[in-house]
């Protein structure tokens, strides 16, 4: 605590890597304007395979962004996690080597880590010999290794770590950073990005029931809709800047929203009725922590799976822990439109429900004209809205459910 009172943590930087945009301005003019980048995916040894649709990122060149010493020795995951987050750094005017190196923290959420780095080391070894195995293979394909690369290579001593809690991992890990800066640190750098479209990667997600394999890209993804098939996976992520409120108005920075209150529960793999009761019970606990009464919620950005039974539960959720609200606040998925990057996807929907905030528009839900729940579901066109408080949910094929509450930042933000 400071002389100011209960520190707060807020976001002051964000970084974006996308299938609709390499930066933050490009990712939020895609949103905004609901545009559809699904397609057909291109990536070499993925010709074969059942899942032909997909959110891949691209015209991304990495040796245009990150020194070459960092690329070699890291996979296509991290790539993305080092370019937003040096995005965000640019955003929140921070730089590298700070005079403070220890008070600030990389924290990252991941799901399956560097799947295309490792499946190429593992193809040299079986094919070649053990002698054409380079070194970093030990680090490369490691869930934890974007956290480690950003924080080396920007001289970051802080509080570290990583969340491995399923797709929903991705809000755990922004509440884990907003703790760490109430308890004391100056400012983290927090998100996750994904890349799960290399051979080895997509075969792993083949045991999924709720992956769609529709081939069309207009109906591969269309949750809460009688059509509802299954989700499209996706590459890329968000990285955030999280900061003590009293350092960023000291050194001038603007505070673009507040990390008001986050809530978390488990309720097991596909069993998507029971998500209902952990999913509103996460959005209770989100609620109180951050003092916020479900009238006070002015736009939902929806976990959205695209399977039956979970759009039914999430729905049901919403009904459950906002009451009369549920009915009549502006719920939207953006991310129909470019994929479920796992824990990339609430970081994606954090950063529209900022831009979102600051704008004052509820982005479309691409791709969903019709739906069969009782929602205020935003369809076709973005909706002008004066938005003061945003509620993001998360839930993960392995039974993670999480809620997010992030309030509008400064008026000179916008």
């Amino acid at each position: 605590m400071n002389s100011h009172g209960p520190r707060r943590a807020v976001v002051t930087g964000i970084g974006v890597i996308a299938p609709n945009g390499l930066s933050s301005e490009a990712y939020w003019k895609s949103v905004r304007e609901g545009l559809g980048v699904l397609d057909r995916i291109t990536r070499e040894g993925c010709e074969h395979l059942p899942l032909k649709i997909a959110g891949e990122v691209r015209g991304f060149d990495a040796s245009s962004l990150i020194e070459e010493r960092f690329v070699v020795q890291t996979d296509r995951f991290s790539h993305y996690a080092m370019a937003a987050a040096a995005m965000a750094l640019d955003d929140a005017g921070l730089g590298d080597d700070p005079e403070e190196p220890f008070d600030i923290g990389v924290v990252t959420a991941a799901g399956s880590g560097g799947g295309e780095f490792g499946q190429r080391e593992l193809q040299k070894l079986w094919g070649q010999g053990s002698k054409f195995v380079g070194p970093y293979q030990s680090i490369a394909w490691f869930y934890a290794a974007s956290t480690g690369q950003i924080s080396i290579r920007s001289g970051f001593k802080g509080p570290c770590g990583v969340v491995a809690s399923d797709e929903a991992g991705g809000l755990d890990s922004v509440s884990h950073a907003a703790r760490a800066v109430r308890r004391g640190t100056g400012a983290v750098v927090v998100g996750a990005a994904e890349a799960p479209l290399a051979p080895y990667s997509m075969v792993c997600q083949l045991g999924y029931p709720e992956l769609s394999t529709v081939e069309d890209p207009d109906r591969a993804y269309r949750p809460f809709t009688s059509g509802a098939c299954g989700f499209v996976p996706a590459e890329g992520g968000a990285m955030l800047v999280v900061e003590d409120e009293t350092r960023a108005r000291d050194r001038g920075a603007a505070v673009r929203a507040v990390v008001a209150g986050h809530g978390a529960t488990f309720t097991g793999a596909s069993r998507w009725e029971e998500s209902r009761e952990g999913l509103a019970r996460a959005v209770r606990e989100a609620l109180a922590e951050a003092e916020c009464a479900p009238e006070e919620i002015d736009v939902v950005f929806a976990d959205a799976l695209g399977v039956p039974a979970a759009d039914r539960a999430e729905a049901l959720a919403l009904a459950d822990a906002l009451g009369a609200r549920a009915s009549r606040v502006p719920v939207t998925a953006p991310k129909t439109g470019f994929g479920r990057a796992y824990c990339g996807a609430p970081l994606l929907d954090i950063a529209a429900a900022v831009f979102a905030m600051e704008q004052g528009v509820v982005p479309p839900t691409p791709n969903v004209f019709d739906i069969d729940h009782d929602l205020d579901l935003v369809m076709s066109r973005a909706r002008p809205a004066e938005l003061r408080t945003a509620l993001v949910l998360s839930r993960g094929l392995m039974g993670s459910n999480a809620a997010l509450v992030v309030r509008r930042g400064d008026e000179s933000a916008r």
